[in-house]
This record gives C-alpha cells, structure tokens and sequence, in this order.
C-alpha cells in the first residue's frame, strides 16, 4: 500500500469514528446538522444554502470561497487551496469550500462574492405569429342516457356522440385509467362530458363543459436556468412566465461536470434527473398560481434542451455525448406520459421533446431555427446561440449548416477572477473615457460585487480601443494610470476600486482574464468562419446575423465585433431574439404545422464536426487575436 492510499485510510478511519457535526452558516444564522467528512460546500448544496460552484467542486474554479472561524474545525489547506488562494486570503481563514471537510462543528462565512445571487434570465424571445391548431383538443358531448330498450356500453355511446367531430372514430385510443372511471365520470355529470384528445388519443373525460380550461407548457431546460411559458392552447396567447436557476448546478455550471457525474452510475443520473423534474414542477406550479389555472388542466409540456439536458431529463444516460465520436442515444422527437417522469400536470398529460441535431446540437437549436424562420428565408444568415455551448447555425431555406463550439463558462464569469453570473450585483455595462477612467452600471444598481460575461467583453474591448491592450491581448506598458497596477498575479486594471464594491475588494481585469476571454470568443469566431467558408460565403454575404440566448440579448454588438467574437456585419443586420428556444418550443406547443416544420428543419440542417476541419487549428490561432481597430 502506498503512502498516499494509507493517508487517505487513516482520514477515513478518523472520519468514521466521529459522529455528526453542527455547522453554522453566517451571516444566514442556519444550522445544520452534517456527518464529519463531508465538505463545507456539500453540507451547504444539503442546507439550500447558494455557494458557486462553477467547476462543479473539482476545486479549479476558486469561486467557492468561505471563511472558517476555527481552521482546527476542518481538513488540513490542500495544495489545490495553496494554489488558487492569495496568501492573504489564507491568512484571513479562506478556504474552498469543495476543498475543506468538516471535522467538527464549525462556523462557516459565506462571502457576498461566493453567493448564488438572484440571476437575470431572458425569459422571452421573438415569436412569429402561427395558425393555432394544437394537439390537445376538447370536445363538449352530451350522450344518450341508457336504458331497458338501449343497453349499449358507455363507450360506445361516448363514441357514437363523438363520430360528428371526427372523420373516423375507431381510431381514437384510450387510457386504461380512463375506462376504468368512465362509468362514474358520465353519470356523475348527467351524461354531459368534455372529451379531452391529444392527436387520435383519448387522455382525459371531465364532467360538464370545460371546453375553455385548456394549457399547455412551453418550456426551455438551459444548462443554467429552467424557463417556462404557461399558454392557452385556445388562444395561443402567453398567460404567464416563469423561471428558476436549474438545480443541477450544484454538480457544475458546465455540460462536462453533469455529464462526468451521471457517468458514475444510475444513482447519480437519477439524481440529476430528479432535479431538473422537481425544479420544472416548481416554475408549473408558479406560473400556473400567476395565472389562477389548476395544473391538472395542463396536458402537454413542450420541453426543448441541449443533448445533454434532453438526455438528463428523460434519465437517458449521457456518458457517450462525451465521447468520440459524440453520439446521442436518440435524435428523433418523443412525446410520453407525463407520470413516467412523476411530472405532476394532467395525470395523462404528455410530455413532448423535439428531435436534436447532434451531440451537442439538440432541441433547442431546432427550437432557434423554428422561431427565427431561417429554414424559410431565402438570404443568407447566421444564426448564433450563445452560451457555455455555443450553437452556430448558417444558410438558408435551401441547405443550413450547423456546428457546436465550446465556447466555455467565461461568459457566465467563470474562469474570471472576479467573474459572476449576470446576477444582482454584477457589473454588466463598462465604458473607458479619454482620460483612462471606468464608468459602469450594475444589475440592481447598488455596489458591484462583480463583473458578468457582457461587462468582460464591454471592458476588454475597451481597453483594446483605448490602446490598454495590444492585439494580443497583452497589456502596454507605457500607459499611465493608476489603474493598471502590477501585482502577484502579473499586470491588472483596476475597473472598480475597493471604496466602491460590496465586497471592500477591488474589481480588477486580469491578464488570465483576457486569455479566457479570448479562448471563448476564438471558439465561437472560429466556428462561424469555418461554417462560412464551407458554405462558399463571406461576411459580407450576410443579411441577417441573428443572436440568441441571455448572454447574446446583453452584449453590446459594437464591442463584440471590435474584439472578435461575432463577424462584422454591418450593425443594423444585427437582431438580436432573446429565447428563441422557448419561443420555438411554444410555437410547437400550439401549432400541428410547427411541428411537421421540424422535420423539414432536420431534412435540410447538415451537422459539421469543427474538430474534423483540416484549417481549425490555423483558425483557431488566428481569431484568439484581436481584429485591427481604427476609432
């Protein structure tokens, strides 16, 4: 046995000689009660209690920082602590959370930077106006009450009174469940019923007329947040929207981190699924209380996602959309009974989830295209969504071309040493005078706690603009200001100063920073330059440049095209459409056409891996530069 694995057993064996532990979060005043051995950042996602965990606890993110009262109440400071903490912090009592295991009671300070603060969703995107014709249908029936001289079934009368709405009643199918409380269904409502359909099936038989009670949802499961539209299916018309943090991001704000923990076994799958049901039924049960509408009168969730979460919520393990050649389980759409995955709307409701792509290019980038109408135009255009998963979609009703770039959490601020999510608090707006000072506005508009992904790009393009940077993305050393200062950590510029933040620390851009930045904004400009030349087209050729998704509705178009991010097309070809995803998703929920129109999507849409190009490393190289600038 080696030193390290008889390290780790006598660890194990002190652990199991204690017992539980109390930990007490401040400045929450929560306690809780924790089996020693288990980490702080555990015993918080156990307690409800919000730390960020970008990295999923692997412990390369460093933003799960917290402040131990007593450093004898936990492990030892880890070599992976010693290197991602200042010595200054370490001094202070930091320590990271996913790093520090409990072995006693303790007292655990939650800093404001290290809180899961409440996020800035988007939760709308452009719609175009489609012939309402749902699936789920309701027809009011009065039916023959039986007699001596007419004993035939209650099915059959249910039939017989339907066969005037319906070119071929024999096709219709029923629910089990729905024989078996026919009989007391029809009588208790003197023969009057709505027959509830959803194509040729029969899920539900009310009593009496509730022709006008019909919803439905539409629904966005992001890799961040769970976005849901509660519609009249009647109508068509939006009754009320609600969203939610998804809940997995307690295994990692990343595809990868989820991926890598469901891969570990059924239990853990389970889990994740479980999470994404429980925190879509609390957004249904939201927008539904919003809108005074019971959820049993819900009877179809339309739900788009990536690959993974698609496979996530349907509890299909993902392992393999992790590995070459990156293949999912299933592509085409699949609708099923909602009680399969315990989603409590409508006991016979259906659940529906559009066809994917590719591997990393799933439902909701069917959903994009769907709400934008590219499969339909005749000009050229570029569609891109961005996110951790960045989908790149380019052509025309003719032949569209899409790829998936791994654009990375910078945009989300991970990565980024005072990175955060687009949250209260966050710095998302930056400019740079002439004379070198920042001017900049919050989310919320109280002190800044940190910077979010548009105000990274708003800051470094900035500084490029300002002559801060080079094309590099290396810092001048000849500018003269106080804000570029020289630290441990190399050269930083000073965007907020201490006296100014909520968390009395400076606000800084780094040089890592600016790689980060970098890397994310190659990936996506990378993509979209290969898609383009294997389409024969250029920039110029564009007409209309869509962008898609929370990130994409918040940056500002000018200094995404002066750092290299998006192609320079002209800023009026610039539409920016918000959620496209759940705008596509309502459009299927409420229209039979739309969804036939997703299989013309998939007839036309060709999938191309970016890692096969033979110019995607040269492309690469070439777009972490910044492109020439002239003010």
């Amino acid at each position: 046995m080696n030193i390290n694995n008889s390290l780790k057993l006598l660890v194990d064996r002190r652990f199991s000689k204690l017992s539980i532990a109390i930990l007490t979060f401040e400045p929450d005043g929560k306690k809780v009660r924790v089996k020693a051995g288990v980490t702080v950042l555990q015993a918080a996602k156990d307690a409800g209690i919000g730390i960020r965990s970008e990295c999923g606890g692997k412990g390369t993110c460093g933003k799960c920082k917290v402040i131990i009262k007593d450093a004898h109440s936990v492990t030892e400071i880890s070599s992976v602590e010693k290197n991602t903490l200042s010595q200054r912090e370490i001094k202070d009592g930091y320590r990271l959370s996913c790093q520090a295991k409990i072995l006693k009671d303790v007292v655990v300070m939650v800093p404001p930077e290290s809180r899961i603060g409440t996020r800035k969703f988007m939760l709308y995107g452009v719609e175009r106006e489609v012939e309402i014709n749902p699936l789920v249908k309701k027809i009011y029936v009065q039916l023959k009450k039986p007699t001596l001289s007419d004993v035939g079934a209650d099915l059959e009368r249910l039939l017989e009174a339907l066969e005037k709405y319906m070119e071929n009643r024999d096709a219709l199918d029923f629910d089990f469940d729905i024989l078996r409380e026919l009989p007391e269904i029809l009588r208790r409502s003197n023969w009057k019923v709505t027959v509830v359909l959803w194509d040729n099936k029969v899920i539900n038989v009310e009593p009496g007329d509730t022709t006008n009670e019909m919803f439905g949802a539409a629904v966005d499961i992001g890799t961040s947040k769970i976005v849901c539209h509660l519609v009249n299916l009647k109508s068509g018309e939006t009754l009320a929207v609600g969203s939610i943090e998804n809940p997995q991001i307690l295994y990692g704000e990343d595809i990868i981190s989820r991926i890598t923990y469901a891969s570990k076994g059924n239990h853990n799958l389970n889990s994740l699924r479980k999470l994404i049901i429980d925190g879509l039924l609390k957004v249904l049960v939201e927008v539904c209380q919003k809108a005074g509408v019971s959820l049993n009168k819900v009877y179809e969730v339309v739900a788009v996602g990536n690959t993974a979460m698609h496979h996530l919520f349907l509890g299909i393990q993902p392992k393999y959309l992790a590995l070459s050649p990156y293949t999912p389980v299933v592509k085409k759409l699949i609708s099923l009974p909602a009680k399969i995955l315990n989603l409590n709307i409508n006991p016979n409701g259906i659940i529906t989830i559009p066809p994917i792509i590719a591997g990393f290019v799933g439902a909701d980038a069917v959903a994009d295209i769907l709400a934008t109408g590219i499969h339909e135009s005749e000009d050229n255009t570029l569609l891109v969504d961005i996110g951790t998963n960045t989908e790149i979609i380019v052509g025309n009703r003719d032949d569209l071309m899409c790829c998936s770039c791994a654009s990375g959490p910078a945009f989300e601020g991970a990565h980024i040493k005072d990175g955060m999510k687009a949250a209260t608090g966050a710095i998302e707006r930056v400019r740079i005078t002439a004379d070198l000072e920042v001017e900049y506005e919050t989310i919320g508009g109280g002190k800044p706690r940190g910077l979010c992904g548009s105000a990274v790009v708003d800051a470094i393009a900035e500084m490029f603009k300002r002559d801060i940077i080079d094309r590099y993305g290396k810092f001048n050393p000849n500018v003269v200001t106080p804000r570029l200062k020289k630290t441990k950590r190399g050269m930083e510029f000073v965007i907020a100063w201490q006296n100014e933040t909520a968390t009395g620390k400076e606000i800084t851009i780094t040089q890592r920073d600016i790689r980060e930045l970098q890397l994310a904004k190659a990936a996506i400009y990378t993509g979209c330059s290969i898609l383009l030349k294997r389409k024969n087209l250029k920039e110029k050729e564009i007409n209309t440049l869509f962008i898609a998704g929370a990130f994409g509705n918040y940056i500002n178009p000018e200094n995404a095209k002066v750092i290299g991010l998006i192609p320079n097309v002209p800023t009026e070809n610039i539409k920016f459409v918000g959620n496209t995803a759940v705008a596509g998703a309502k459009m299927a929920l409420v229209s039979c056409k739309m969804r036939e129109s997703m299989k013309t999507i998939l007839k036309i849409v060709r999938y191309y891996e970016l890692a096969t190009d033979p110019d995607f490393n040269s492309t690469f190289i070439n777009s972490l530069l910044f492109p020439p600038y002239q003010s």
